[in-house]
C-alpha cells in the first residue's frame, strides 16, 4: 500500500521534481517485491524519465506497459497524456512510444497508439512517423502504411527524405508506379525532394517490372536534377539488364561507369558474371573474372559459386576443380552449396568415385553435407544402378544425424522402380508415410511407373486411387505414364479413358501422349487407325513428329503392308519431318525381307543422299537381303563397305580355332581365305550362329554352300 500511495504522488508530482530523481530510485520505487504499478505510474515515470533523456528507461517502462495483460493501446495514450503537463512541448515520451511498438515487431499496435496520438492532435516527430512506415512496410501491409501517410499528411506532421524514400520503397515492392508519382508530388510541395536513394529504389522496380527503357531514362534524368549516380545505382542498372539479357547494353553500362570515376566493386563484377553464367556464356564470364583480378577487386563466394555452377553445369569439371582451387588460393573457403553443386557435377558426368571424393574432402574441411548434398549423392548412384552404395549413404545420414526428406525417398523409390525392384520401393513408401512425410506426385508417379514397367496394372490402379484419397492430384506424367502402360499392352480404350479425363481436368496432352496413343493402335493390329488419329492430333494443332512416323512405319511393315509403309514415308516428307536413320533401317529391312533388293538399294542410296550415315543395322539388313537373294558379289561389295567405315566390330570376329577348321576343312576347296570365312559368319544373324564357339564351322556350312559356286565364280 505505502508503494501504491508513493506511485500516486509521484503522478500528481510535475515534470521538474520528476527528473530530480535518479534513475535507480525510480528503478527500486517501480519493481518493489510483488509489486503492481499501475498503467498511470508506469506513465507518469515513463513521461518523466523521457523529460530527463533516460530513453532506454523509458522505452523498458513503455514496454511494461504494452506488455500488461488488458492494457489497451486507448488506456496508454490516455495515461501517458495525463501525465504529461504540455504534450506540445514533450513529444519524446509519444516518439519513444511508436518506435518500443515497432521495434517489439508490433506494427499494427503501433498504428493504433499512432492514429490515437493524431486525433489528439498531438505532434509526431518525424522519427517516431518514419519507424512506424518502415515497420508497416516490411510487414507486408502497405495498405495500413499508406493509411498511416495520409495521417501524417493530414496532421501536418514533420516530414523528411527517408519519409519520402519509404513510402516510394513501399509502393516500388508493388510496382505501383502512379502511386509513387503521386507521393513525389506531394512530398515536393513540402521542399522534401528525390534524392540518389529514392532513384535508386524507382530504378530497381522499374527493371523488375521489364520497363528497360523508363529505368534507364532514370538514370540518364539524374543529372539535370544535380544528382549524380552512385555505385548502387549502376549496380540496379547491371542487376536489370542481365535479368533482361541486355548484355551489350550491361557492358556499355559498367564501361561508363568508369567515365564518370565509380569505380566497380565485387558486387558489380558478380552481377556481371553471374548474368553470364546464367545463359551458359563461359567465355564472357572467364574474361570478366580475369578483368575483376587485374583490378584488384577480390573475388569471393558469390563470384567462384557463379564460376564454379557454371562449369559443373556444362559437364566441365577440371575447370570447376581449378576455380575451387584458385577460391582457396584467396583464402575462401568453399561451402556446403559450392561442394553441392561440385558433387552434382561429377555425379551428372557419372563419376561418382570422384563425387564420394569431394563428400569425404567437405567432411575432412568440416563442412557437413546437409540433405541436398545427400540427395544429390543419392540421386547420382541411382542413376547408375548402385542402389546398394546408396544405401550405404542413407545409413551414413542416418548416423550423422541429418533427416532424410521427402526427395530423398522419392529418389530411392524412383531408383528401385527402374530396377524392378518394386517391393523395396514399396517397403520405403511405407518408411515415408510412417515419419509423417506427405508424398507428392512425383513419388506416386515413380511408383506407379514401376507398377506398369512390372506390368502389374492391378497396383498401379490402386496407388492411383490412393493418390486420389490423399487429395495428391494427377498431373501430365501420370496420365502418359498410364495411358502409354495400356497403350504397350495394345489396351487403347482404356488409354482413351484416360486421355479423356486429362483432358476435363484441364491437361492438355502433347506429342508424347498422343504417339502412346498411335503405339497402342500399331500394337494392337489396328495401324490404319493409328494413322487415322493422326488428324485429331492435327485438329488439337499437335503435329505429328518423327516418332509418331517411325511408330506407324514399323506398324505397317510388321503387317507386311510395305505399300502404306511407304506412304507414310512420303506423307512424313511432305510434312518436312526428316527421318533418320532408324526411318530408313526400317524400310531397308521390310523390303529386304520381302527379297525386293531393287527398291532396298534404292533406299540406300537416298539415305546416303540426304546425308543420313548408314550404321550397322543398315549394312547387315542389306547384306543379308543380298545374301538370302543370291547376290554374293553385292553382299562381299558391302562388307568390303562396311569395314572401311569401321562399322564391323571386334565382337564379330569367330575365334581361331573356329575358322582354322572351316578354312582346311570346307573352304579352302573353293578358293575362300580366312578374311572371307569371318565375313560369311559376320553376315549371318539369321542362322542366329553363336560367335567364338567351335559351332561356327557347322552354322557356316549351310551358308557356304549357297555360295559355293557363285563365290568361285566372282574371285575367278
Amino acid at each position: 500500500m505505502a508503494l501504491s500511495r508513493r506511485l500516486a504522488r509521484l503522478g500528481h508530482a510535475t515534470a521538474t521534481a520528476a527528473t530530480e530523481r535518479s534513475a535507480g530510485t525510480l528503478a527500486a520505487d517501480l519493481g518493489g517485491i510483488g509489486a503492481r504499478p499501475s498503467t498511470a505510474a508506469l506513465a507518469a515515470a515513463a513521461t518523466a524519465a523521457a523529460a530527463a533523456g533516460r530513453a532506454s528507461e523509458c522505452q523498458s517502462l513503455l514496454l511494461r506497459m504494452s506488455r500488461r495483460r488488458g492494457a489497451s493501446r486507448r488506456e496508454i495514450v490516455s495515461s501517458l497524456l495525463a501525465a504529461s503537463s504540455s504534450p506540445t512541448q514533450q513529444p519524446q515520451v509519444f516518439d519513444l512510444l511508436i518506435r518500443t511498438y515497432t521495434q517489439s515487431r508490433k506494427p499494427r499496435e503501433a498504428f493504433e497508439a499512432f492514429r490515437l496520438l493524431v486525433d489528439r492532435r498531438v505532434p509526431i516527430p518525424a522519427s517516431a512517423s518514419n519507424a512506424l512506415l518502415a515497420a508497416l512496410s516490411r510487414a507486408g501491409w502497405p495498405h495500413l502504411a499508406a493509411e498511416a501517410y495520409r495521417l501524417v499528411l493530414s496532421s501536418n506532421s514533420e516530414v523528411n527524405a527517408y519519409t519520402l524514400n519509404i513510402m516510394v520503397h513501399s509502393y516500388c515492392k508493388t510496382l505501383e508506379f502512379d502511386k509513387v508519382d503521386s507521393v513525389i508530388s506531394e512530398m515536393e510541395k513540402r521542399c522534401v525532394f528525390p534524392d540518389v536513394v529514392t532513384h535508386n529504389v524507382m530504378v530497381d522496380a522499374r527493371f523488375r517490372a521489364g520497363e528497360v527503357d523508363e529505368a534507364m531514362a532514370l538514370v540518364d534524368s539524374m543529372a539535370s536534377k544535380g544528382l549524380r549516380p552512385e555505385i548502387m545505382t549502376y549496380n540496379s542498372v547491371l542487376k536489370g539488364l542481365c535479368k533482361q539479357s541486355r548484355f551489350d547494353k550491361a557492358k556499355e553500362a559498367f564501361r561508363t561507369m568508369e567515365r564518370y570515376g565509380v569505380a566497380a566493386n565485387v558486387r558489380s563484377f558478380n552481377i556481371l558474371i553471374g548474368g553470364y553464367c546464367r545463359v551458359g556464356e563461359a567465355e564472357e564470364a572467364v574474361k570478366l573474372y580475369k578483368e575483376m583480378c587485374q583490378r584488384g577487386v577480390a573475388p569471393d563466394v558469390v563470384s567462384f559459386s557463379c564460376l564454379i555452377g557454371l562449369f559443373t553445369r556444362k559437364g566441365k569439371m577440371d575447370h570447376a576443380a581449378t576455380y575451387l582451387r584458385e577460391m582457396r588460393g584467396f583464402g575462401l573457403v568453399p561451402d556446403g552449396v559450392i561442394y553441392t553443386m561440385v558433387i552434382g557435377g561429377f555425379c551428372r558426368a557419372g563419376s561418382m568415385s570422384e563425387a564420394l571424393r569431394v563428400r569425404d574432402e567437405m567432411v575432412s574441411r568440416g563442412c557437413l553435407p546437409d540433405v541436398v548434398t545427400y540427395n544429390t549423392l543419392l540421386n547420382g548412384l541411382c542413376k547408375q544402378h548402385r542402389l546398394l552404395d546408396a544405401e550405404e549413404i542413407l545409413n551414413e545420414m542416418k548416423e550423422r544425424g541429418v533427416t532424410p526428406d521427402l526427395c530423398t525417398f522419392t529418389t530411392l523409390i524412383h531408383g528401385y522402380c527402374r530396377e524392378g525392384n518394386t517391393e523395396k520401393a514399396l517397403q520405403l513408401f511405407d518408411t515415408l508415410m510412417h515419419q509423417h512425410l506427405r508424398p507428392d506426385v512425383v513419388t506416386y508417379n515413380s511408383l506407379i511407373d514401376g507398377m506398369c514397367r512390372k506390368g502389374d496394372l492391378a497396383k498401379a490402379n490402386e496407388l492411383w486411387d490412393d493418390m486420389h484419397a490423399q487429395e495428391i492430384f494427377p498431373n501430365h506424367v501420370t496420365y502418359s505414364i498410364l495411358i502409354d502402360s495400356h497403350c504397350e499392352k495394345g489396351q487403347v480404350e482404356n488409354a482413351f479413358g484416360f486421355l479423356e479425363e486429362m483432358v476435363n481436368e484441364g491437361i492438355l496432352p502433347n506429342i508424347m501422349t498422343y504417339n502412346s496413343i498411335v503405339k497402342g493402335y500399331c500394337r494392337s493390329g489396328n495401324v490404319k487407325k493409328g494413322q487415322q488419329f493422326l488428324q485429331k492430333m492435327r485438329q488439337d494443332n499437335i503435329l505429328p513428329d518423327l516418332i509418331t512416323f517411325n511408330t506407324l512405319i514399323h506398324g505397317y511393315i510388321k503387317e507386311e503392308n510395305m505399300h502404306e509403309a511407304f506412304n507414310v514415308f512420303n506423307i512424313m516428307e511432305k510434312e518436312m519431318v526428316q527421318p533418320d536413320v532408324v526411318t530408313y533401317n526400317m524400310l531397308i529391312n521390310g523390303v529386304s525381307e520381302q527379297g525386293n533388293m531393287q527398291e532396298a538399294g534404292c533406299v540406300f542410296k537416298k539415305m546416303g543422299a540426304r546425308g543420313i550415315e548408314p550404321d550397322r543395322y543398315t549394312y547387315m539388313s542389306m547384306i543379308n537381303g543380298h545374301i538370302a537373294a543370291g547376290n554374293s558379289k553385292e553382299a562381299f561389295q558391302l562388307h568390303d563397305e562396311m569395314i572401311c567405315r569401321g562399322l564391323l566390330g571386334s565382337n564379330v570376329q569367330p575365334d581361331a580355332p573356329g575358322i582354322e577348321a572351316v578354312k582346311d576343312a570346307e573352304l579352302r576347296p573353293c578358293g575362300f581365305k580366312t578374311r572371307d570365312a569371318a565375313m560369311v559368319v559376320a553376315c549371318a544373324p539369321r542362322a542366329r550362329m553363336r560367335m567364338r564357339t567351335r559351332s561356327t564351322t557347322c552354322l557356316l556350312w549351310n551358308i557356304v554352300v549357297s555360295f559355293e559356286l557363285s563365290y568361285c565364280e566372282v574371285r575367278s
